[in-house]
This record gives C-alpha cells, sequence and structure tokens, in this order.
C-alpha cells in the first residue's frame, strides 16, 4: 500500500530520523514523529493514520504496549511494535493488544517492508469484516422490525375476526341477513389479507434463501392475462376501469407462471389501491423474440421523487400513502420474481398524475403458434 500514512512513535531522536527515512524511500508518508504515548494518542486523533510504528519503551506515564492497546481499542489503527526488547513477557502483553507486527531493532528495509504490507493487508481484511459484521447486524435488526410490523398487521386482523365472531355469537339471531352477511364478508376479508400477508413472507424466505423454484414453461400470453383480469372485476369500483392492450397475438411464451402471477397481480392490485378516486387501470403486453414487455399504468396518486431509491425494499411504503392500506411487500416481491427471471424492472411515475411500471422477461419462445381470435385481441372490463 504505496503512501500508507504513518506515525513513528520513538523517544530516540536519530533511530526516528533513520527509520522515518527508510520509510520514505519505501514510498510511506511519515505524518509525525512523536516520543511519547500523550503524543502518539493526540496525533493518531489528529491525523488518523494508517498504522503506527510502535517502540515500546518509550516517554510519558504510558509505555508503548499501552499507548498502543488505547489507540486500538479508540481508533482501531493497526500497531507494529519497533523494539529492542523481545523478552516473554513482553510478548505476552503485545499480543494482548491487536498488534499486527513486531519488529526487533536493528532491522533491515526489506523486513521493515514485509511487515508493513502484511499488517496494512491484514487489517483492510479485518475492516472488510468488521463493516460485512456491521450490515450483517443492521439487516438483522430490520428484519426483526419489519417481521414485528407483519406480525401487528396479523394480530390486527385476528383481532377483528375475534370481534366479529364475538358479535355474531352474542347477537347473531337479532342481526338481520344483511348484517350478518356484512360481518361474514369483514371476516373473509381478514382471513383473505392473513393469507396473503402470510404468502408474501414465505415468499421471500425461499426467495432470500434461493430456495425459490424457477420453473418456466409453456403459456399462452394472452389467456393469462384475460384469466387474471376477471379476478381483478370485484376489485375496481364503479370509478375504476381496466383495459388490457396487447401485441403479442401468436406467441407461447416459456415463462414461470405462478412468479409472473406474483409480478402481474402486485401492480395490478397497487394500480387500483394507489387510484383511490378510480380512473384508467391499464395492461400493455407487447413482446419480440427476445422478451416480454408489460406496463401497468395507473391515474393514482404517485409516487414521491425521494421514494424512488427504496421503492423495492421489503415493507418500504411511500409518504403520500396516508390511510391506505399495505403491508410493503408487494414491490419487493415484485422485484425477486423479476430477477428470477433474469429481467429487469423499472418506473415512471408524477405527483397525482399516475404511475407505470416496466417488466422486460426474457423468454424462449416455442415455434408453435397460437389461433388468437380477433376478438381477442384488446379488451376491456369495467365494473359492473
Amino acid at each position: 500500500m504505496s503512501q500508507a500514512k504513518i506515525l513513528i512513535v520513538e523517544d530516540e531522536f536519530l533511530i526516528a530520523q533513520g527509520l522515518a527515512r527508510k520509510l520514505e524511500k519505501l514510498g510511506y508518508k511519515i505524518i509525525d514523529i512523536v516520543a511519547s504515548g500523550e503524543e502518539a494518542i493526540q496525533r493518531t486523533r489528529e491525523f488518523y493514520p494508517d498504522l503506527i510504528l510502535m517502540d515500546i519503551v518509550i516517554e510519558g506515564d504510558c509505555d508503548g504496549i499501552e499507548t498502543a492497546a488505547e489507540i486500538y481499542k479508540s481508533y482501531f489503527i493497526p500497531v507494529i511494535y519497533v523494539t529492542a526488547y523481545a523478552d516473554d513477557q513482553i510478548l505476552k502483553r503485545a499480543q494482548g493488544t491487536g498488534s499486527y507486527g513486531y519488529i526487533l531493532k536493528p532491522f533491515n528495509e526489506r523486513e521493515l517492508h514485509a511487515t508493513i504490507q502484511i499488517a496494512l493487508s491484514k487489517h483492510q481484511q479485518a475492516l472488510q469484516l468488521q463493516q460485512s459484521a456491521q450490515n450483517a447486524e443492521t439487516k438483522c435488526q430490520e428484519k426483526s422490525q419489519h417481521l414485528s410490523r407483519a406480525s401487528h398487521n396479523l394480530r390486527n386482523r385476528m383481532t377483528v375476526i375475534q370481534a366479529i365472531a364475538g358479535i355474531l355469537h352474542e347477537y347473531g339471531e337479532q342481526l338481520s341477513t344483511q348484517k350478518r352477511q356484512k360481518h361474514l364478508d369483514l371476516i373473509r376479508t381478514s382471513i383473505d389479507n392473513m393469507d396473503e400477508i402470510l404468502e408474501d413472507i414465505l415468499f421471500l424466505i425461499r426467495s432470500e434463501a434461493d430456495q425459490h423454484p424457477f420453473q418456466p414453461q409453456p403459456m399462452d400470453l394472452i389467456e393469462f392475462c384475460q384469466n387474471l383480469f376477471e379476478e381483478y372485476k370485484t376489485s375496481v369500483t364503479e370509478k375504476h376501469t381496466l383495459q388490457l392492450n396487447y401485441n403479442c397475438n401468436y406467441y407461447q411464451a416459456n415463462l414461470d407462471r405462478k412468479l409472473l402471477y406474483y409480478i402481474l397481480s402486485n401492480l395490478l392490485s397497487n394500480a387500483i389501491k394507489y387510484s383511490p378516486d378510480g380512473g384508467q387501470i391499464v395492461l400493455e403486453i407487447s413482446c419480440n423474440w427476445q422478451q416480454v414487455i408489460f406496463r401497468v399504468k395507473d391515474q393514482g396518486i404517485g409516487i414521491p421523487p425521494n421514494y424512488f431509491q427504496k421503492l423495492f425494499q421489503q415493507f418500504e411504503r411511500a409518504t403520500n400513502v396516508g390511510k391506505i392500506k399495505g403491508t410493503g411487500l408487494g414491490l419487493s416481491i415484485v422485484k425477486q420474481a423479476v430477477d428470477l427471471h433474469q429481467g429487469e424492472v423499472s418506473v415512471e411515475s408524477e405527483l397525482g398524475r399516475g404511475t407505470t411500471f416496466t417488466v422486460k422477461l426474457p423468454l424462449s419462445l416455442s415455434s408453435e403458434k397460437i389461433e388468437v381470435k380477433p376478438d381477442k385481441l384488446s379488451g376491456c372490463l369495467k365494473k359492473n
């Protein structure tokens, strides 16, 4: 590591000067020469060197070993001892201070250079391990918080079910048929929401563990999307219109049917959910011999620009969602399902004007052509 910044701690001035000249000749930068432990700590705090060459016997109340231990504890900077002492007691003390080397006087340039390079390399590895450990701890804490939120959502839905069940048990005979049906519908909705949360969490767990299967198979894209739209007829209000457009009317694509369902169902659900004032929800499909392209467009609330970098992170939700319910898992699932296809997903959005998600999936096309009737070339579904 050329141009590494080195602090020399040596109370023999001539020895320190000779050491500094050798190090500069080898390409290192000497930031200072000090004679005591107190000065060494002060210079470390000021300049934060890459490495310290520390004599064991130095001026001041603390010797070199005590000084090195304090520096390593506070600043995590590697120390190499340069000393004329080599008895077992000193070596034992030095080993417990995070030392990266031990050079006996007198020394030659080759030995000095090799010891410094090894120390710098080992310290760099230690820094990387430390960073990895911190990242793992942060990720673990975030996952714990996310699971706590998911648990909270599940408990809320269970509370709703319990409350409604209590009402039906105590007053069921006194309720009108219409009110009983309303309560039963709330129970069914809560159960569906719980099942959705659990399914999403299981999907993410399997994906993170690289255990989610990728099973592409020949499929009729048009038939698949028309069936999906039929499911969503009950999800739209009088103010919503679902529109299906495609320019891919005779290809049979090899895609993972289950993963494609995760992708499109989450995008369509979000498009409907985040268009509380209604509007048109459009799914466009086009394809060529290399890829199929899906676009889901809405006229909803849009996505804040400062949220784009968090868009596909788990349990993240934009600041403008208000009271619109959600787990923050849908787009993370979309991203992972797209990644399993080795595809890409992108988004364009404007606050108050709507959002467009574009998903591009590579595909292998069968030589078999699917006959498509003219009435399958476009579709429009609206809540009756």
